[in-house]
């Protein structure tokens, strides 16, 4: 008898695969009022993620925000359509000017941001009307509400993926506060009792690597559900 596959254990929800909910700060969101003026009172480091937050307190309650580029304790943060074009403060994307950088962008009015979350990154506004056209960080336009709200600068934190993980503990860590596994064995490289693309006296599949959606979870490894299934010419 075989051992359960990654992809039965991911499923299952084992401790390699459950993220460590009770160790991350709160749920990032933009605030739920429209106007208003916070004083950011800390930069602090949150477990799971490669951004540092910030910690705005808005007439006495304090609210976790995603850090800008060049936000310093004690800076004055402005929250709402009157809001002056400045690294950190929300506004609308119908306020925002061409070519402004933005990060956590809403994708519906109201969700609390969705988009450009990661450390480094920034999307900026291509045009405006009716709609508000977005260039992304992959280089994908997208259209939104204009009454969808963004943060103005750029994610702080950048340059994090350069800095090598030097030891396979450092990458260990860093891997299980976001619920993945730092490594991956090659289902080839197994015996045929532990994955359906092992055993052989080479390494190979030996078989269609493709398989269906509605497969069996033991069965359910290689190329899920494939657009295109002819060989090339």
């Amino acid at each position: 008898m075989g051992k359960n596959l990654r992809q039965q254990r991911r499923g299952r929800g084992t401790p390699t695969y459950r993220s460590p909910s009770h160790k991350h700060v709160a749920e990032i969101k933009h605030p739920a009022f429209d106007h208003g003026t916070g004083k950011v009172l800390d930069l602090i480091h949150a477990p799971g993620r490669n951004s540092p937050l910030a910690e705005v307190e808005f007439d006495g309650e304090v609210i976790p925000m995603i850090a800008a580029e060049g936000m310093q304790v004690g800076q004055e943060v402005e929250l709402g359509p009157g809001a002056s074009i400045y690294s950190g403060n929300t506004m609308p994307l119908s306020g925002i000017p061409e070519g402004t950088p933005i990060y956590n962008v809403e994708g519906r009015p109201g969700d609390g941001g969705k988009f450009i979350r990661t450390a480094g990154t920034s999307a900026s506004i291509v045009s405006r009307g009716k709609k508000v056209v977005i260039l992304m960080p992959s280089g994908e336009f997208k259209t939104l509400d204009p009454r969808c709200k963004a943060t103005i600068g750029v994610v702080a934190g950048g340059g994090q993926k350069e800095k090598p993980f030097g030891k396979a503990g450092a990458k260990y860590h860093a891997y299980k506060s976001k619920a993945k596994a730092n490594f991956s064995v090659r289902g080839v490289a197994m015996n045929a009792v532990d994955h359906p693309h092992g055993g052989g006296s080479h390494q190979h599949v030996g078989k269609p690597s493709t398989v269906g959606r509605n497969a069996p979870p033991g069965r359910k490894v290689g190329h899920l559900s494939p657009k295109k299934r002819s060989k090339r010419k």
